[in-house]
């Protein structure tokens, strides 16, 4: 089996998290691939985040009706900072003889030396990188030869689809339109809950 490790606030999950992931599980041949949503980020700020069980709910949302997307709440119940290579080891051992891949973004890529034990993350998964901005791509290459001496990384060539769920939270308290960023259900989801609205995350 080929599984796909996508972890991330998902803050919330919007078309764009679809498209990379199923972006890479059809140009790597993936079986499935699992949304894993972070509790304790190590790259950004939670004081934006709505709770764990939301962000989950709207990923099973996302994912609900596209073969191969499953989501996992791993580091959702751990109480550490939720940095990769404890959720790559989680994989690691409960599918030993799979072939793990962690799908990261463009911006991952560049910064990912400078991951909390970076190089056991490559001995135990595969890189795959979808680009998040036009351009960026001889960046990518040159970064990926960097790190291919710890492990294999996979550089999709699909054009970007860049949407920033910061901009997303904006346009929800403003109550603009969504239904370009995001699945309507999860968008109905977001307004019976009153997600992101100024009072929900003081």
């Amino acid at each position: 089996m080929k599984t796909g490790i996508f972890g991330g606030s998902f803050n919330p999950v919007h078309n764009g998290h679809i498209h990379l992931a199923e972006t890479v599980k059809r140009e790597l041949g993936l079986d499935r691939i699992f949304f894993v949503p972070s509790r304790i980020s190590p790259h950004r700020s939670s004081d934006e985040y709505v709770s764990g069980e939301d962000r989950l709910e709207m990923l099973r949302i996302a994912s609900s009706g596209r073969e191969g997307l499953e989501v996992c709440d791993y580091e959702l119940r751990s109480d550490r900072v939720s940095y990769s290579v404890y959720t790559v080891e989680h994989f690691r051992e409960l599918y030993p003889d799979d072939e793990l891949y962690l799908l990261v973004g463009s911006d991952m890529l560049l910064s990912f030396d400078k991951w909390y034990r970076f190089t056991e993350i490559l001995e135990n998964a595969a890189l795959a990188v979808v680009s998040r901005q036009d351009g960026d791509m001889e960046l990518l290459e040159k970064k990926a030869e960097e790190l291919s001496q710890y492990g294999r990384i996979f550089i999709s060539r699909t054009a970007p689809k860049m949407i920033s769920s910061s901009i997303i939270r904006e346009k929800i308290e403003k109550n603009s339109d969504l239904t370009c960023y995001l699945d309507e259900n999860v968008v109905q989801y977001i307004r019976l809950k009153g997600l992101y609205c100024q009072n929900t995350l003081e």
